[in-house]
């Protein structure tokens, strides 16, 4: 039994690391540094083990163990979640500088959320056996669905939503700064900003249904499922912005997912068989089947997720995927002036893409059956380029001494159309 002095500890200490994090981070929008989310997930990451580690020393040897092995399957279940909120957050266009604001408002909801989840989960595991049934079956379910083909991504106007909102409320189609509401026409309006707020608090709930049966599956501690989930959650905002460009690299991690989820299902049915009480099982008898004890899972979890990460950064196919998504989504953001217009970042942002470029040159001949729409593609680096150039022509007096950017080598489309057959298409 968790005392009460812990729950209380452990509110204070999230609830301080939230405000902290909102007025010292969040608060005046900026887009962060590589070193500032390098610095701030490390920071997070840290504070989560040395709770691990107070959980350990307070409540001994099981509940640590218990601890870990939810944080550890939280967290990468988390990081999958940020393959959605990319696809959001370039779908609402939502500029750099206020994406930290949607992300902590998510990550906050989602708290609350799971919250909730977590206590109903409690009651009827602690008052009805069977669940365990229940919740096994979910996570082989949602294991399966990790392995489906991926569905074409839907329009968010389609999303039911933003569908929903808008037509309940008075809604406009551009931001205003970081602002929730604004006016329009004399008349308050709801901004994307907070139209993108509740989109990401919506899917935020569809995540815990795999993510708590998952952690239940590890423990029966409430206090554990509801911590690893929380420090789970804590610097998700800082990770997104330090392995945005990198997720296309996870090409198994789907695949280690399902397997971990698998896995955990099945311990959750064995744990239900061994301690039935379901007539129509066995007369209602506990039936005679091997155990998987949380040490165990840690292991297993962590032996999955190492050869998961390791063989995806390994991956050819990985590598190859990541650069042509990155040279799509640096053109199609230097394009929209609507997603960010501070020059120094759609300089850096340019230049980034035309290193990319070169990378696209270089993809070996098996893989070019991974570059779908190659004639839309190069229309993007065209149009991305003809802009840079319209831009440098209209200030000249930004750069007096030239374009700094003019002796980087630039990807000849034409060329590229012509070696790969597309001249005239």
């Amino acid at each position: 039994m968790i005392p009460t002095w812990a729950w209380i500890v452990t509110i204070v200490l999230i609830g301080g690391l939230f405000l902290y994090d909102y007025f010292f981070h969040v608060r005046v929008a900026h887009t962060p540094t590589l070193k500032e989310s390098t610095m701030w997930s490390i920071l997070f990451v840290a504070i989560a083990l040395l709770f691990g580690v107070f959980v350990w020393v307070a409540f001994g040897h099981q509940r640590g163990v218990e601890y870990f092995a939810g944080y550890i399957t939280e967290k990468a279940l988390s990081v999958d979640n940020l393959f959605v909120f990319l696809i959001i957050m370039a779908g609402f266009k939502v500029p750099h500088a206020y994406q930290q604001k949607v992300l902590l408002f998510g990550i906050l909801f989602s708290i609350f959320a799971r919250a909730v989840f977590i206590l109903a989960g409690a009651a009827l595991l602690n008052s009805f056996a069977w669940m365990f049934y229940i919740f096994g079956g979910l996570l082989l379910m949602l294991a399966g669905k990790q392995l489906a083909p991926e569905k074409e991504e839907e329009s968010l106007d389609q999303n039911i939503v933003v569908r929903v909102t808008r037509k309940m409320f008075h809604t406009t189609d551009y931001y205003d700064g970081d602002k929730l509401f604004t006016l329009q026409n004399g008349k308050r309006a709801l901004t994307p900003m907070l139209l993108v707020m509740v989109v990401i608090g919506a899917t935020d709930i569809l995540f815990a249904l795999d993510s708590i049966p998952a952690i239940f599956g590890l423990t029966d501690s409430a206090f554990i499922v509801f911590t690893a989930n929380a420090f789970s959650l804590m610097g998700l905002r800082q990770l997104y912005f330090l392995i945005d460009g990198l997720l296309e690299r996870l090409v198994y991690l789907k695949y280690g997912l399902a397997i971990i989820l698998a896995f955990i299902g099945a311990k959750l049915i064995l744990h239900a068989l061994h301690e039935n009480n379901v007539p129509i099982i066995n007369d209602g008898n506990p039936v005679s089947v091997i155990e998987v004890t949380t040490g165990q899972s840690l292991i297993v979890i962590c032996v999955i997720l190492v050869i998961t990460v390791v063989a995806s950064l390994m991956s050819q196919k990985g590598k190859i995927l990541t650069v042509i998504s990155s040279v799509r989504r640096h053109a199609r953001q230097y394009l929209d002036m609507d997603y960010e217009a501070d020059p120094a970042l759609r300089e850096q942002n340019y230049r980034q893409l035309m290193e990319e470029e070169q990378a696209l040159l270089a993809i070996p001949e098996d893989y070019k059956h991974l570059l779908s729409d190659e004639q839309k593609l190069l229309d993007l680096l065209d149009d991305a380029h003809q802009m840079h150039d319209r831009y440098m022509a209209d200030n000249p007096t930004r750069y007096p001494n030239g374009d700094p950017l003019a002796g980087k080598a630039r990807l000849d489309t034409a060329s590229y159309r012509q070696t790969n057959g597309e001249e005239g298409q």
